[in-house]
């Protein structure tokens, strides 16, 4: 391309000079023919450092696209992370706060019974005919109620267990058989909850115990998230054992739920 283009030239000046030999010298068709081949060099330069920077910014601009969509795909991923984070969040503050209801509860629970204890040893003593558990049923149920309170609840559940395999006929066996299903839910295993606190209604449906057991049931199936099961099981409550502590517990958590 350049050899061309300084032929066209040569060929011009030479024309030009055959033309008009007066008015250009041998030299100076030469300077002047050098001179426009410089510029022709310095013009392909120029051309040719233009065309290298037009692709260098074009390679640029891919570049910075490519950035771009890299870092757009990187924010969306991130919020859809945050977005899991959050819901995995509010499903353990959900969980924790469940469990320390629960443990609040039992520890309620706990203090009533001793309360209760305390006040039947303080009555005078009732006929032979009324009398309660033996001295050896107390110990047992004493060292379970020991064992829940040190959190042991499968040493607590194991040691009711064997009360109500010894003396079947107890009258501390609604309370063994509540407090298993107690010992179950400290462990989070609110299907063996459920079914051993179901055992104190159905083998003692007029114990006072039976009223906890169905308010603990409910209890269970909210911890399981079966809201609507949980306000069955308090509306059931309500409607069986009217009156009592656990009917007044349970109107109470309805009303709670209602303005969740």
């Amino acid at each position: 391309m350049r050899a061309a283009r300084w032929l066209v030239a040569a060929a011009a000046l030479a024309w030009a000079g055959a033309g008009s030999a007066q008015l250009f010298t041998d030299t100076e068709m030469r300077r002047r023919v050098e001179d426009l081949g410089r510029e022709l060099q310095d013009g392909n330069k120029r051309i040719e450092a233009r065309i290298a920077n037009l692709e260098a910014t074009a390679v640029e601009r891919r570049v910075i696209l490519d950035l771009a969509g890299q870092i757009e795909a990187l924010r969306a991923e991130f919020a859809r992370s945050r977005g899991q984070i959050e819901v995995i969040l509010h499903q353990l503050e959900t969980i924790e706060k469940r469990q320390k209801d629960l443990h609040v509860d039992l520890d309620t629970r706990l203090r009533r019974l001793e309360q209760a204890r305390e006040q039947a040893a303080a009555a005078p003593e009732k006929p032979a005919a009324e009398t309660g558990p033996t001295a050896a049923e107390n110990k047992v149920y004493e060292a379970a109620l020991n064992q829940f309170k040190l959190g042991n609840y499968s040493a607590a559940i194991s040691t009711l267990q064997g009360l109500l395999v010894t003396y079947p006929d107890s009258k501390l066996a609604p309370n063994a058989q509540y407090w298993i299903g107690m010992g179950y839910s400290g462990q989070r295993d609110y299907k063996n909850a459920i079914a051993a606190h179901q055992k104190v209604i159905a083998t003692w449906p007029t114990d006072p115990k039976a009223a906890d057991a169905m308010l603990s049931i409910a209890s269970s199936q909210e911890a399981m998230g079966d809201k609507a099961a949980a306000q069955k099981t308090l509306q059931n409550v309500m409607a069986k054992y009217p009156g009592t502590p656990a009917a007044a517990n349970a109107k109470l958590r309805l009303a709670q739920a209602a303005k969740r």
